[in-house]
């Protein structure tokens, strides 16, 4: 199961070289994957959360691909109504080939109503929005000789019965966000459901999960995968590889935006993640 790191592109403490020290963070231990978020307008609703500067995903991937030369890079994830599904085929299939083929495009309808009204972008068809921009987007791949990159590997990122359904649809790996154990496993038998209503092959699991670590264990039912002991996270993560992941995506972001003016603590955890995972 390959493991990686989703990477804070955003918040008071992100810079330049923050970035890059990042990278060489998630590189140098060995990760296999480095990912980031999108946003495009950081209007209220995301400023809650995310708060500028937020990095550009295609901007920032390729500055990191310049400063990386194995892991691969992707995004977690790309909000599709936001841009037109040529430019972002194009941006998508040049930032692969510039990388050595290192891309993988995590895609998502989004959430962030406000956001959507400053693009200009109906929120209320986000999700038909999406299904036909990743059509175009493959179609563009598939047809154009000057992508030279045929497909790119996509992940579909949500909860939803309509994200489940939509990697079925596309066959490409189902990628939940944040959640506890009971819900992931009911989630994928509800996953092979549809895939057997569907007349499809199972898709493949690629979640992103927590990283918090605790010196006391967590016992509340309510925990997220990712939280707790040590010996809780790693038991975490052998539970969703027996459940069949191929990939999981730690996220170390705790919520509070000043984290990213401290990211020695994140460094230090996945420093004890990859220490265990090569013994």
């Amino acid at each position: 199961m390959r493991i990686g790191v989703n990477v804070p592109n955003f918040g008071p403490g992100t810079d330049p070289e923050t970035l890059v020290r990042w990278a060489q963070v998630v590189e140098g231990l060995g990760f296999d994957l480095l990912m980031v978020s999108d946003h495009v307008a950081v209007t209220s609703d995301v400023a809650k959360q995310y708060p500028a500067p937020f990095y550009e995903p295609f901007t920032t991937l390729a500055f990191l691909a310049g400063r990386t030369s194995t892991v691969t890079l992707g995004t977690t994830v790309l909000i599709v109504p936001y841009r037109h599904p040529l430019v972002t085929a194009r941006m998508a299939a040049n930032l692969h080939q510039l990388s050595g083929g290192r891309l993988v495009l995590g895609v998502g309808v989004g959430w962030a109503r406000e956001e959507f009204a400053a693009l200009g972008v109906p929120f209320h068809r986000r999700g038909a929005l999406t299904d036909e921009y990743l059509d175009a987007m493959r179609a563009a791949w598939a047809n154009e000789a000057d992508y030279r990159c045929g497909q790119v590997p996509l992940w579909v990122g949500g909860g939803s019965e309509a994200a489940m359904r939509r990697a079925v649809r596309l066959g490409v790996p189902w990628h939940p966000l944040r959640f506890t154990l009971p819900w992931f496993r009911d989630a994928v038998d509800r996953l092979r459901a549809i895939a057997g209503e569907l007349s499809q092959p199972m898709p493949a699991l690629a979640p992103r999960i927590m990283l918090r670590l605790t010196e006391k264990p967590l016992d509340q039912p309510d925990r997220r995968a990712g939280e707790g002991t040590l010996e809780q996270v790693l038991a975490d993560l052998e539970q969703i590889r027996g459940l069949g992941a191929e990939s999981v995506l730690l996220d170390p972001f705790g919520g509070d935006p000043d984290e990213t003016l401290h990211p020695e603590a994140a460094w230090q955890a996945l420093a004890t993640i990859a220490a265990h995972r090569q013994a």
